[in-house]
């Protein structure tokens, strides 16, 4: 199901949701990127002269309003891999559910070998979290909440499941239209 979103009136959206997950398909750029490169991982390849290398770079962006994207880029220079990386991560965007500086509630993220535990904290609090974790969190928007990583600590797999768990968060209001919506198709 896809509907368009029309927003503040600066730019149409298409809204399409994927099951737990819903991304944006923007259709023109939004204003106000913030980007973070959260790993940048180095490949050499042995041949006849020498050795050969290449970068991968993982980069995370959002706005800090509740839309993010991850993005993976790969090349021989650093500079390259970056620029390939953020456009990834423009490419594909998600909006996450949030309440004030912080999240509504606690929700568990798997991805991969990684899962990480969010909960949300009182104002003041700040981002208690480690690496992608702590990326993902500051490039969204979230001013106080407390983080615990479980599991592997490949930055891949903790962002992924960071991201898997701000997908999962739903606000109050969220919540009572699916209730309501739920009762409605049982009556019928």
């Amino acid at each position: 199901m896809v509907t368009k979103v029309k927003e503040e009136g600066k730019f149409t959206r298409e809204f399409e949701n994927l099951g737990s997950q819903s991304e944006l398909l923007v259709s023109e750029p939004i204003q106000g990127w913030n980007e973070k490169v959260v790993y940048i991982n180095r490949c050499a390849k042995v041949v006849k002269g020498g050795r050969r290398f290449s970068f991968g770079v993982l980069v995370v962006a959002g706005n800090k309003n509740g839309l993010i994207g991850i993005g993976q880029g790969k090349s021989k220079e650093v500079s390259d891999a970056i620029r390939k990386a953020s456009g990834s991560a423009k490419k594909r965007v998600f909006q996450v559910s949030l309440l004030n500086a912080t999240i509504p509630h606690v929700t568990i993220g798997c991805a991969d070998g990684g899962r990480v535990i969010l909960k949300p904290a009182c104002p003041g609090t700040g981002v208690i979290a480690g690496g992608g974790v702590r990326a993902v969190l500051e490039v969204i928007g979230v001013k106080d909440v407390l983080s615990k990583s479980l599991g592997s600590n490949n930055h891949l797999a903790m962002v992924h499941a960071t991201l898997d768990a701000l997908l999962k968060l739903r606000t109050k209001e969220q919540v009572k239209a699916l209730r309501s919506a739920d009762v409605d198709q049982g009556d019928a």
